[in-house]
């Protein structure tokens, strides 16, 4: 990850040199765009979400419905519009789950070392052993599908990494003067971990949760494409490429709208990230 900003006072440089790239300005708006047309869908939709009628089925795009209607005669805009905010909602929730796991097990780990750090990494390694959508579809196929299920499944899957991130920072953390003064002055070990080591480790935390917000919208349409995400008739992003998967030929709007959304969140997001990530860089005068 590299050496990054910590200092409150650098934040200024931080927005100024996010605003000269043109890239994550990009990211940036296309995410707002996003949340937006999340937070706004019960009055953006043209029409209900939920509801279909037989006789508007796969209805190619027009004045009534501007992205076309699916199998069942339900308007596409209106379930991509819906469907933005369950995407969001994995994405934050799942990745609040991976912090909290992640950022804990991490400071613990690289803080105390010896066999604690030995446990955690060894966790850590079995978990980043299994290809992460195997092991997602694994552990969702044992419960019951929901939207709750997948927010807690894909958090399980992605500590691990930000386990081992947290980890090498405090591993060079701990050995600079201000922790070393804070323990010879008696400073409690959970004092040292939040306020010496915890602010320290955050800037490359927050530029790898960004980018795990993308890598767990993905993971949530491939649940919900292969019917271990959101159940219908939720709209889902992922469960709407799969219910146009056959008619391509007849109706690609089906699919090719709600990937067309998946694709540019995520394009947006990982922007966004990679923007933060080279503003957040300390560079050399």
């Amino acid at each position: 990850m590299g050496n990054v900003v910590t200092s409150p006072m650098l934040a200024p440089l931080v927005w100024r040199r996010l605003a000269r790239d043109r890239w994550a300005l990009a990211g940036l708006a296309v995410v707002a765009a996003v949340v937006l047309f999340a937070a706004f869908a019960p009055w953006l939709a043209p029409a209900d979400p939920y509801r279909g009628e037989l006789v508007a089925s796969l209805r190619a795009p027009s004045a009534a419905h501007l992205l076309g209607t699916d199998a069942q005669g339900r308007d596409v805009l209106s379930r991509v519009l819906y469907g933005a905010r369950v995407s969001l909602a994995v994405g934050l929730a799942s990745q609040g789950i991976a912090l909290l796991l992640g950022i804990t097990l991490g400071l613990i780990a690289g803080y105390y070392g010896r066999w604690v750090d030995a446990f955690v990494m060894r966790l850590a390694d079995v978990t980043l052993a299994f290809p992460s959508l195997l092991l997602l579809i694994a552990i969702a196929a044992a419960v019951t599908p929901s939207l709750p299920v997948v927010f807690v499944v894909i958090g399980l899957v992605g500590w691990a990494g930000m386990a081992r991130l947290v980890r090498g920072q405090v591993l060079v953390l701990r050995g600079l003067e201000y922790v070393q003064a804070a323990r010879a002055l008696g400073a409690r070990d959970s004092r040292i971990l939040a306020r010496h080591l915890l602010p320290g480790v955050l800037p490359p935390v927050i530029v790898a949760a960004t980018l795990g917000v993308g890598g767990a919208i993905m993971a949530e349409a491939a649940l919900s494409f292969v019917g271990l995400g959101a159940q219908p008739p939720t709209p889902s992003w992922g469960a709407m490429v799969a219910d146009g998967r056959d008619l391509l030929r007849v109706a690609p709007w089906v699919s090719l709208v709600p990937g067309l959304a998946i694709g540019l969140t995520v394009l947006g997001i990982n922007l966004l990230g990679d923007g933060l990530r080279d503003a957040l860089e300390v560079r050399p005068a």
